[in-house]
């Protein structure tokens, strides 16, 4: 639920700047006010993910976890509320000092909860909810674009209240981080979550006690030798974990992911679609092939390793790129009659649906690739002691980038058109490079073993 309220913020803007009842009321968006807008959200989530690091170590993951379903619960209300830009900027900005706790804490409570064998699996599941919020999300637009007055647009924004008071009651239902129990010597209910998670309920099993000592022993030895302030991120190591980390959220944002999951009406209205309807079905399709195309990484990425799934996507989201860019290229050309610009020879309707279709190829291919693994590394390759504040600072990586391409995408769309997909080609060639160079595999170790890594 928490990475369903986290891919519904994310994609229910999408649509709904298009929306004829929002220009009416609120004025049509220029595409500075575009990016301002959607990236209100990504500043709240910033902020959001470095408070949730403090809070998460003070008074635990659950916890955490269920104050970001409250503050998501009272910004969706200004949201709906909203009567002029301001309040609608103000209310994205609530939600995403939400969706930054949820984002930090959720794949850390994730993390230290799963055991080693399937922890790429329960992490992955993460994303696939993201997915799911961001098909839910466009689904609704595409629903409510059929309504004659601002509820056309007030119904996608109020809905958001749903999964996130769904969230804080079902948090009453969930068991502590095991591993935060350990560190605050709640030894005797760490033993109980770990028999309630490994076992079935019974604690009493080998496995369960040998996994608690492995615990115990390293939090302890940790809260000996190693202070656990944000300094602690800047030794060594550390250092080397923390560029790793926040490199992989930095490339995730820069593969330009969220150019096609929030601009992409821009793209299909640029592509021949005219009518809002067209283009919130063709962007549900969009998140439908963005859900699916996760499952993969959900089953296998435990048996496939971290390292080859991150290469082959790269290689492909390079690739599809670099066709979509050449075919928006033609297609402009051959619009305005100029046949020495063509380099791709269809018709003009058919070069649209197949640029559409590379739109959905790049999606799939980041699906199953850096939209797991961008969150999994960060979240299990830093040490108990410091894991919270590290991920709040690697999620704020996260954060501050996906600012930048979402306030600078409606403006690179407008001014730089095909090229600026020219551009993420290249990034992702350079991407596939540094982890190739610097990504150790860390499938089937279990946190502890980690150090041996680093």
């Amino acid at each position: 639920l928490g990475g369903l309220l986290f891919g519904y913020d994310i994609g229910i803007m999408s649509s709904i700047l298009q929306m004829e009842h929002f220009i009416k009321y609120f004025g049509a968006p220029g595409s500075v006010a575009q990016g301002i807008i959607v990236s209100s959200l990504t500043i709240g989530c910033f902020f959001g993910s470095l408070i949730s690091a403090p809070v998460s170590d003070r008074y635990s993951r659950k916890l955490t976890i269920v104050i970001g379903a409250i503050i998501c619960t009272i910004g969706s209300a200004i949201q709906f509320g909203s009567v002029n830009r301001s309040m609608l900027i103000a209310g994205r900005f609530v939600n995403g000092l939400a969706i930054g706790f949820l984002s930090n804490v959720v794949p850390v409570y994730q993390s230290e909860s799963a055991p080693p064998a399937n922890r790429g699996r329960m992490v992955s599941l993460q994303q696939w909810a993201i997915t799911w919020g961001i098909f839910i999300a466009f689904g609704i637009d595409y629903g409510c674009s059929y309504i004659k007055s601002d509820k056309q647009f007030r119904l996608p924004l109020g809905l958001q209240i749903v999964p996130s008071i769904v969230l804080l009651f079902t948090m009453a239902f969930m068991p502590y981080s095991p591993r935060w129990l350990v560190a605050h010597s709640y030894i005797g209910d760490a033993r109980q979550v770990l028999g309630r998670l490994r076992a079935y309920g019974h604690a009493s099993v080998p496995e369960v006690a040998e996994e608690l000592r492995l615990i115990y022993e390293t939090i302890k030895t940790e809260k000996e030798t190693k202070s656990s302030s944000y300094w602690e991120l800047l030794k060594f190591p550390n250092r080397r974990r923390l560029l790793l980390g926040c490199g992989m959220q930095f490339m995730q944002q820069f593969t330009g992911i969220n150019t096609l999951m929030l601009y992409a009406p821009k793209i299909f209205l640029d592509m021949g679609l005219s009518s809002v309807q067209s283009i919130a079905m063709c962007q549900a399709i969009n998140g439908l092939v963005n859900v699916s195309s996760t499952v993969p990484a959900i089953l296998w990425i435990d048996r496939w390793g971290r390292r080859p799934t991150l290469l082959l996507g790269t290689v492909l989201i390079s690739t599809f790129y670099l066709v979509l860019a050449l075919m928006m290229r033609s297609y402009s050309a051959i619009k305005a009659n100029d046949m020495t610009g063509v380099l791709i020879h269809l018709d003009v309707h058919s070069m649209g649906i197949a640029s559409i279709c590379m739109v959905y190829l790049v999606v799939a291919s980041f699906a199953f690739s850096w939209g797991p693994c961008g969150w999994l590394i960060p979240s299990e390759i830093f040490p108990t002691h410091i894991r919270a504040r590290a991920t709040s600072v690697t999620t704020g990586t996260n954060w501050i980038s996906n600012f930048v391409v979402t306030l600078t995408s409606p403006i690179l769309l407008e001014r730089a058109g095909w090229r600026l997909f020219c551009a993420f080609s290249i990034i992702m060639a350079m991407n596939f490079l540094i982890i190739y160079c610097f990504l150790p595999e860390t499938k089937n170790l279990t946190l502890e073993e980690m150090d041996s890594l680093f």
